[in-house]
């Protein structure tokens, strides 16, 4: 859905929903748990109650009727059936209340019936903002405002996490962890109606309580929107984590049935959250953990990380396991093992990951000593491997020595700690909470702490390059479609800067001949013809003719499928071949791929995908992280690419799409042909398919 089809919302009420003094409540038993939970929680505003027969709900009076409330409400709580939740509604409105959490089912998501009663419902809200319906609900544990048909497991806290996720269930599920993951805020969004995901980190982005932001989606229903809010992010340099389903088809399906809303294309949420310096995290575990790490500590300036336990078998893990992810475990210098041997046993060998053996187990001082002498070498993070005793009546006394030596240690050096157990029963909640408040991270899972890591360096260091440009958000024509030919598809480009070949329509081989002299040999004949795009699978081209006769018998035998025929000077010296390609999309618009190329470029699979307008240099990194990038740097003594010459191609392409971006619906160049450095970058073959 498009910006412009969504109803605008009142920001000043939106703030009044989200940080209430005033509660008013709507139902029955979801109701109460609302009203019981806010009590739980210290809730210091006004909690009222709106109910046609009762007269008293967990000891607070209820009230008939919106128009007998002692005040307006900030916030409202509505837990009734759909029909009665929009006659609600359009009183809370009319009343001028702040907002409302809509619990209701029975709209969008059920059934045409339902989608036109979800309809009726943002018509009479208004501006007053919608969380729902058919959510869980909201969740404030600073202000103690509980807009929730059930229990939970927050806690009332300063500052924290705000998560946002599109499933109740799941939502319910975070706030039950006791990993120590600062839970400042929970949303549902449900059917987001009137309010959006972007709408709800645009808010955040207001609030100096939140330290870092959340998302388990499965949509983005208004695209421009999300990047226009997360670009202020990124500026306010607050870290936004995403694990968002619809990697597979199968997913994707289950999105479209749960919440009707569009999953769209994978690869295009990778670029989007890569532009944004969003970090994409593939499980909830990731999530829960890169949101504590950024919370306690914020992101990371390098990828330099070191690993310190007392067992030889976890140094091995960890030295395995980090090959996984963008992270890395330096060496240590000569002077740092001189200071780490003054500390240990001689049979303790010196590396990173260390195994420092048990000889100074339960030792404070030493350990202190020996933590403080590995952390100064300035890495970016150092982890403690820490695995409590978990069965009843356990002596934690050992344990709890090595966590505090570890605290010793990052107050002595300024830097970075993690204390890292393996399993979530083997770091107790004592442990949690006295890292969490010492400024140690507690973390759980080895793979994942170092998946959180490797995010939270990939959110600072964009967090440190210049801030990208607003998302090209075109819209798909609607005018009747026409591919152009392989000659008006490059001549089309070419005004752009990209480089082809020199070439000649021809419609006989006399002609194809007396034009092959012209180019010089060797040259290239192909058919000509727009509605024949994949020439190669239907034998319509004959490469390396370097003679009249070669060039006379290619025309002949290409005759039986074209009456016209294309004849180009052909690039010898060839050091790699590119794929570049532009596609529109119903959400994004027009955007950019780049990858190997060549008859095998559906079976390599080697492409990054890039959304426009885009850069010179997100372009060449994009070309030097294929897996086809040693053959433009120069594999094994062979000459290099003209890399220069791609990223010109490359952009030639971009700038093309972006000024064309209403009628072009797809673009393939297939080879972009690429000759030694300083020689340039030929597009072999062109496919333009474009709104006549």
């Amino acid at each position: 859905m498009r910006r412009s089809q969504l109803r605008v919302i009142d920001k000043k009420k939106f703030s009044r929903l989200l940080c209430p003094k005033s509660i008013v409540v709507f139902g029955g038993r979801s109701a109460q748990y609302a009203v019981e939970e806010s009590k739980k929680m210290g809730f210091q505003g006004d909690i009222w109650i709106v109910h046609p027969t009762r007269t008293e709900i967990s000891g607070l009076p209820c009230y008939l009727s919106i128009d007998d409330l002692p005040g307006i409400p900030d916030a409202a709580y509505v837990a009734v059936n759909a029909n009665s939740a929009i006659e609600i509604v359009e009183q809370l409105n009319r009343a001028g209340c702040g907002g409302a959490v809509v619990y209701a089912s029975g709209f969008a998501e059920f059934s045409v019936e339902g989608e036109i009663k979800q309809q009726r419902l943002v018509e009479v809200a208004g501006t007053m903002p919608i969380i729902g319906p058919n959510c869980y609900g909201l969740l404030n544990c600073i202000d103690g405002a509980v807009l929730w048909p059930d229990q939970h497991g927050c806690k009332i806290l300063d500052k924290g996490v705000a998560v946002i996720t599109q499933s109740g269930n799941i939502g319910l599920n975070i706030t039950m962890q006791r990993r120590g993951l600062p839970l400042a805020f929970m949303f549902t969004m449900g059917n987001q109606a009137n309010v959006s995901v972007a709408d709800v980190i645009d808010a955040l982005l207001d609030d100096p309580r939140i330290t870092a932001i959340g998302l388990h989606i499965e949509a983005i229903a208004d695209i421009g929107h999300f990047d226009l809010v997360c670009r202020r992010a990124l500026d306010k340099k607050l870290p936004i984590v995403a694990a968002k389903s619809g990697r597979t088809d199968a997913a994707a399906k289950i999105a479209m049935s749960h919440t009707r809303s569009l999953t769209g294309s994978d690869k295009l949420f990778d670029a989007l959250f890569e532009r944004l310096g969003i970090a994409r995290v593939e499980t909830l575990e990731v999530l829960i953990e890169t949101l504590k790490l950024l919370s306690i500590g914020g992101p990371l300036n390098g990828n330099n990380v070191a690993s310190m336990s007392c067992s030889g078998g976890e140094a091995g893990v960890m030295a395995d396991l980090i090959e996984r992810h963008d992270l890395q475990f330096p060496v240590i210098a000569q002077r740092q093992q001189t200071m780490l041997r003054s500390t240990l046993n001689d049979f303790v060998t010196i590396d990173n990951p260390l195994d420092y053996h048990t000889f100074i187990w339960g030792d404070l001082a030493a350990k202190t000593a020996t933590f403080s002498a590995m952390m100064s070498g300035g890495y970016d993070a150092t982890m403690l491997l820490l695995d409590w005793p978990s069965f009843e009546g356990a002596d934690y006394t050992s344990w709890d020595t090595a966590m505090h030596a570890l605290i010793g240690a990052q107050h002595k050096t300024g830097h970075r700690a993690i204390i890292l157990a393996s399993l979530p029963e083997c770091l107790p909640l004592h442990a949690v909470e006295l890292c969490a408040a010492a400024g140690v991270a507690p973390m759980v899972g080895l793979d994942s702490c170092l998946a959180a890591l490797a995010a939270a360096y990939q959110i600072g260091r964009k967090q440190r390059q210049p801030a990208p440009v607003a998302l090209l958000i075109s819209e798909p024509s609607q005018k009747k479609a026409r591919n152009l030919d392989e000659f008006d598809s490059k001549q089309a480009l070419a005004k752009f800067g990209l480089q082809i070949p020199a070439s000649f329509v021809v419609t006989n081989s006399e002609q194809a001949v007396a034009k092959a002299n012209l180019l010089g040999y060797p040259v290239v004949a192909k058919v000509l013809d727009a509605n024949l795009v994949h020439k190669t699978d239907r034998g319509g081209v004959k490469l390396n003719l370097v003679c009249d006769s070669d060039v006379a018998a290619a025309v002949l035998s290409l005759s039986s499928i074209s009456d016209q025929f294309l004849v180009e000077k052909m690039l010898v010296d060839v050091v790699a071949e590119l794929i570049i390609g532009v596609f529109s999309d119903q959400q994004f618009g027009v955007s950019l791929v780049i990858g190997s190329g060549g008859v095998a470029v559906e079976l390599l699979k080697d492409t990054k995908t890039l959304l426009l307008p885009t850069t010179e240099s997100i372009v060449r990194s994009a070309i030097l992280g294929l897996k086809l990038a040693p053959l433009l740097t120069g594999y094994r003594g062979r000459p290099a690419g003209d890399i220069d010459a791609c990223v010109e191609a490359v952009m030639a392409v971009a700038n093309y799409a972006c000024n064309t971006k209403d009628q072009l619906i797809e673009l393939d160049i297939n080879p972009l042909l690429v000759a030694p450095a300083g020689q340039g970058a030929v597009a072999a073959d062109a496919y333009v398919y474009t709104a006549a």
